[in-house]
């Protein structure tokens, strides 16, 4: 029997249709096999699908969601799905609630989207995506090209091939609290 050493933790998976599929799926698998609740927050209800097919059933409307309910969110990218949830207040309002609480944040490729359009990326380093470099400078981050980076409860990767770095970042950072 596996060790269920994220017992108790509750995780918040931001997104919504046109999801990077592996961005949710691996980081979900992996606290869920540690024991933790992972939790599908989104705008939409019932079923999304993400880019390339996979299917996930929402757990709870985003417009409803607070960051006091859970002890860490992760932000899967996808074009198209990062791109509706930077333009939903009660998304920005769910992330700006992490950073508020000192909660850990993780986001990969495109998920870092809505931080920027969140305002919470400010003399912060991060990586994302090579195409959202410009976007994060514009809003004063430091944007550095690595496979996995650490800015205090921040955690950002690059792309799906970041997944291992990530995932363990975002483990150790839940496991930290």
């Amino acid at each position: 029997m596996a060790t269920k050493w994220l017992e108790g933790e509750k995780i918040a998976f931001l997104c919504t249709n046109g999801f990077e599929d592996t961005e949710l799926t691996e980081p979900w698998q992996t606290v869920v096999d540690a024991g933790a609740k992972a939790v599908l927050v989104s705008p939409h209800s019932g079923v999304i699908t993400g880019k390339w097919g996979h299917r996930a059933t929402v757990d709870l409307p985003v417009d409803l969601a607070r960051a006091s309910l859970f002890d860490a969110l992760v932000l899967p990218g996808g074009r198209t799905n990062s791109d509706i949830l930077r333009q939903n207040p009660y998304a920005i309002g769910f992330v700006k609630d992490f950073f508020a609480a000192n909660k850990p944040v993780a986001a990969i490729c495109r998920g870092s989207w809505i931080l920027a359009e969140a305002k919470v990326v400010r003399g912060r380093r991060l990586t994302s995506t090579p195409g959202l470099k410009e976007v994060h400078e514009a809003e004063g981050a430091l944007w550095v090209d690595e496979e996995v980076v650490i800015d205090d409860r921040l955690i950002t990767s690059r792309k799906p091939a970041d997944l291992p770095a990530f995932i363990a970042a975002l483990v150790a950072a839940i496991a930290e609290d």
